[in-house]
């Protein structure tokens, strides 16, 4: 098949004025398998095919070992969509998560390739995926809290740096491929404890908890569907929730609110804020929490140096930044992070 056409074609600019005038609601859901697929491409260019007839946007990936997928579905369309998802062969029985606080999500449809749908980037030989913790629910969860198990965060710290469980170790990590041999030495000598994991939706757990499973931990437990799940069943059951602060999330919304509690600070002028943001120059595009004040300060960039570099032509932005006349350091405006909890 020639795929040649199966990619967005329109400029981001032009992808918001179209989202911003649609004349109809959508819905975020999240989903993901961890299940063998073959012919990747094949599969990539029917979905691609199937799902932009339903007008859905998002970002999946798909490799050997399942997909993982968060997209938008317009409201109108999003039964035709469960029953697609539910009569393909490779799908069936899959759960679907609603987003726990709706907004514009995603832009365009991306479908990709990739070698795992978690890039952790560990041997084969380092985990049976077959093999993984105990899944826990709501109820479970907050009573192994209770009663003092260990609690470890499996996402990057800055996700950590807005919401968390209380008392949770959170890895000081920015990239999924160094977080489990950082867990492993924060777990040092507790093989026999009982440990909690969480994540955003559950995908990451699923390969973290058999990887420690395969490494000697006897006890090792997640949270069924993650941080999503667990904020839709406490607000059904009307349960305080020991999540505390906002999920981040990696689509246009940065964040869903779960409680009011703010962890963190304004990385500029460290005024109370948990809203992150990027720098608007692309040279930098650093990833940072912002306060509107500083965003107003600074034209939407992390510093006074990328608020002049902005001001130059584009063509004198390239040339500059070609030529290594100006450089960005690709780490916070400061480095604030959040108060780590270590055992």
């Amino acid at each position: 098949m020639n795929n040649k056409f199966l990619y967005n074609q329109k400029n981001k600019k032009d992808l918001i004025n179209q989202i911003d005038h649609e004349d109809f609601k959508r819905v975020t859901v999240s989903f993901y398998k961890y299940i063998h697929l073959e012919k990747l491409e094949n599969l990539r260019d029917q979905l691609f095919l199937d799902w932009d007839k339903l007008n859905i946007l998002g970002r999946v990936y798909i490799a050997n070992e399942g997909i993982n997928a968060q997209i938008s579905v317009p409201e109108k369309h999003i039964i035709q969509f469960k029953n697609y998802i539910h009569s393909h062969e490779n799908l069936k029985k899959i759960s679907i998560k609603p987003a726990v606080q709706e907004g514009r999500s995603f832009l365009k449809l991306t479908i990709k390739i990739k070698k795992e749908i978690v890039a952790y980037g560990i041997k084969k030989s380092d985990y049976n995926i077959k093999k993984v913790g105990n899944h826990l629910n709501y109820k479970q969860f907050n009573k192994a809290i209770d009663d003092g198990a260990i609690i470890i965060d499996m996402r990057n710290y800055y996700e950590g740096e807005i919401g968390k469980f209380k008392n949770a170790i959170i890895p000081d990590v920015d990239r999924s491929k160094n977080l489990l041999p950082e867990v492993r030495k924060l777990l040092k000598n507790h093989e026999n404890s009982k440990i909690l994991m969480y994540c955003t939706g559950g995908i990451r757990c699923e390969k973290a908890s058999s990887y420690l499973l395969h490494h000697g931990y006897k006890d090792v437990n997640q949270l069924c569907g993650g941080i999503v799940q667990y904020a839709h069943d406490i607000k059904k059951n009307n349960v305080k929730s020991k999540f505390i602060g906002k999920n981040f999330v990696f689509d246009y919304r940065m964040g869903e609110r779960i409680t009011e509690d703010i962890l963190s600070v304004c990385h500029i002028c460290e005024d109370e804020c948990d809203m992150h943001t990027n720098c608007l120059n692309q040279a930098c595009h650093i990833l940072m929490i912002q306060c509107e004040k500083c965003k107003k300060k600074y034209d939407n960039c992390c510093s006074k140096k990328c608020t002049d570099f902005i001001k130059f032509p584009i063509e004198k932005q390239k040339e500059l930044f070609k030529s290594g006349a100006i450089k960005f350091n690709a780490q916070k405006s400061k480095d604030i992070k959040p108060k780590l909890y270590q055992l």
